[in-house]
């Protein structure tokens, strides 16, 4: 299987310049990265989201997991979750499970982008298979979806990290204190006044 006749002919219709390329079959974001040798802030990996509007299609870098609460705001509803298998093979019935592209327009799903992947000159994503990816302009992507934007992506174990470090920090004793408890500071001379020599 080969990429997505339907993306292929949007993209040649739209007449914007992009490429292809294959790779051994990965499952993952990560994977993927690495077996085309790019940076996972480059790549745009599809996540199918369900709201109480309806699904949305959730794009951010390889490097980024959604925070959900974050998202649930950007988007104005009252309930997120992930979407299951069955809902992706329903909405996207022409590619593989989790090899979604970015162009969710194509199938009805409104788009969420996060702004991280926005500043890329160029992203690379799925062109609906585990080995098939497409490159092309970030701006020409924005220009044909028109997908909504929003800082809703945080660091693969990010979080998790930053309260690690903050209780060995707390383990150690904290911060030093500006001044050790039961000690003063002495007191200053006045102008003029010789130091007392030690014996």
């Amino acid at each position: 299987m080969a990429i997505s006749e339907r993306l292929k002919a949007f993209l040649q219709a739209s007449r914007v310049s992009y490429t292809t390329a294959r790779h051994p079959i990965v499952y993952t974001a990560q994977e993927i990265a690495a077996a085309q040798h790019v940076s996972g802030r480059h790549l745009a990996k599809c996540v199918l989201v369900k709201t109480d509007r309806g699904p949305v299609l959730a794009v951010l870098p390889a490097v980024q997991l959604i925070h959900f609460k974050t998202l649930k705001g950007i988007l104005g509803v009252k309930s997120l979750s992930l979407g299951k298998e069955a809902d992706i093979k329903e909405r996207f019935p022409d590619v593989e499970v989790g090899a979604m592209s970015p162009f969710g327009n194509l199938y009805q799903v409104p788009v969420v982008v996060d702004k991280t992947l926005s500043e890329s000159e160029e992203i690379v994503f799925n062109g609906g298979t585990h080995a098939d990816t497409i490159t092309m302009r970030y701006r020409d992507f924005a220009a044909l979806v028109k997908p909504k934007t929003g800082a809703f992506g945080q660091p693969i174990g990010g979080p998790a990290k930053k309260k690690k470090a903050a209780g060995k920090q707390q383990a150690r004793g904290g911060k030093k204190p500006a001044r050790l408890a039961g000690r003063t500071r002495p007191a200053a001379r006045k102008p003029g006044a010789k130091r007392k020599a030690r014996r």
